[in-house]
């Protein structure tokens, strides 16, 4: 547990900032390649509907559906980052908690919002596996993600089911949830949970970044209030289109064939990896990305883009440092240029 400054890391450094115009892109976490031809042409057709205002119901109908729970339990946002701002200015938590490492948003949300933070950091050398017990029982926010960003650990349902606590308040980012097949850790469908919230975003396995949308799954008062702290229509028409096809039996199938394939790709980056002296890969990867440790990290990171790659430095993550570098699975052909890149830098 640490009461560490926010100053001590840069909390709002994300991905894209370690992006440059002729960089091979291995630092954001969005799949590569377009999207599906069912899903671009909703999208393009939805073009022709911007003169009316936007309208959630069927989206937000089709999200319920998807996950076994009731249009009152969802709210549609503006990307995941949005529901994370909104829980941050609608609760007043004593004692919020974030088990790090992970996605740095909600943190810089709640201390936005005024509000502390206290930490609890997994170890590297626990494979930086979730130990409910590290959390304190006072807490009355806890935030965690699953799959975790960036350790890509996936943690047992069970295990974050166990810090569920009468008033408390329990926030679970399954931005990547969506990258395992068939999703067996979600907590999404538990409605039964009181207190949990759980945070999906529909940017990374059909790679919409810049179209903004998400959604989140809570008990129907708390999404009131969340969706009260909404601008007016603040989910466009064209995201709200992608929510309602993202949450289709065919989007679903299609999800669950694209987390097959980057199961033998992300094999394939991690045998390539392992081969590699002197780099060490963290826990037991199982989304989209992977996280190392490289002695130097920051002059290897340096060096990697001299030679043309972007990777995302580590040390903005709480409880990282700078000889952490996460990796984003890429296609073989893209590994091996990369891996030949990265061998090269620590021999020299």
């Amino acid at each position: 547990m640490t009461n560490s400054s926010p100053d001590d890391v840069d909390l709002g450094h994300h991905g894209d900032r370690d992006v440059a115009a002729g960089l091979v892109d291995l630092a954001v976490n969005v799949r590569a390649g377009a999207q599906p031809e069912w899903l671009a042409k909703r999208l393009a057709a939805a073009l022709g509907d911007l003169a009316a205002y936007p309208r959630p119901d069927a989206a937000r109908a089709a999200v319920a559906a998807r996950h076994g729970r009731r249009p009152a339990d969802v709210l549609l946002t503006a990307g995941a980052a949005e529901a994370f701002v909104l829980l941050a200015r609608v609760l007043a938590p004593r004692r919020a908690v974030i088990v790090h490492p992970q996605f740095t948003e909600p943190e810089a949300a709640l201390r936005a919002a005024g509000h502390p933070v206290e930490r609890v950091l997994l170890r590297a050398e626990d494979g930086f596996r979730l130990d409910p017990a590290l959390v304190p029982d006072a807490a009355d926010l806890v935030v965690v993600g699953n799959p975790t960003n960036p350790t890509s650990v996936l943690h047992p349902a069970a295990a974050i089911a166990a810090l569920v606590r009468p008033g408390r308040v329990l926030v679970v980012d399954e931005a990547f949830a969506d990258t395992i097949p068939g999703e067996p850790q979600t907590l999404a469908g538990r409605a039964d949970l009181d207190g949990l919230v759980v945070v999906r975003s529909l940017t990374k396995t059909w790679g919409l970044a810049g179209l903004r949308i998400g959604y989140l799954l809570a008990a129907p008062s708390l999404v009131e209030r969340l969706a009260d702290a909404q601008p007016l229509w603040a989910v466009s028409t064209p995201a709200l289109v992608a929510a309602e096809e993202c949450a289709s039996a065919v989007a679903v199938q299609t999800a669950d064939r694209y987390a097959e394939e980057l199961i033998a790709d992300r094999n394939y980056l991690l045998d390539r990896l392992s081969a590699l002296p002197g780099v060490a890969i963290a826990g037991a990867p199982a989304s989209s990305f992977v996280l190392v440790r490289v002695a130097g990290g920051g002059a290897v990171r340096a060096a990697l883009r001299e030679r043309g790659y972007a990777v995302r430095r580590g040390d903005t993550f709480p409880g990282l440092g700078p000889d952490w570098l996460r990796i984003a699975v890429r296609d073989r052909e893209t590994t091996d240029g990369f891996v030949t890149a990265l061998a090269e830098v620590i021999g020299s």
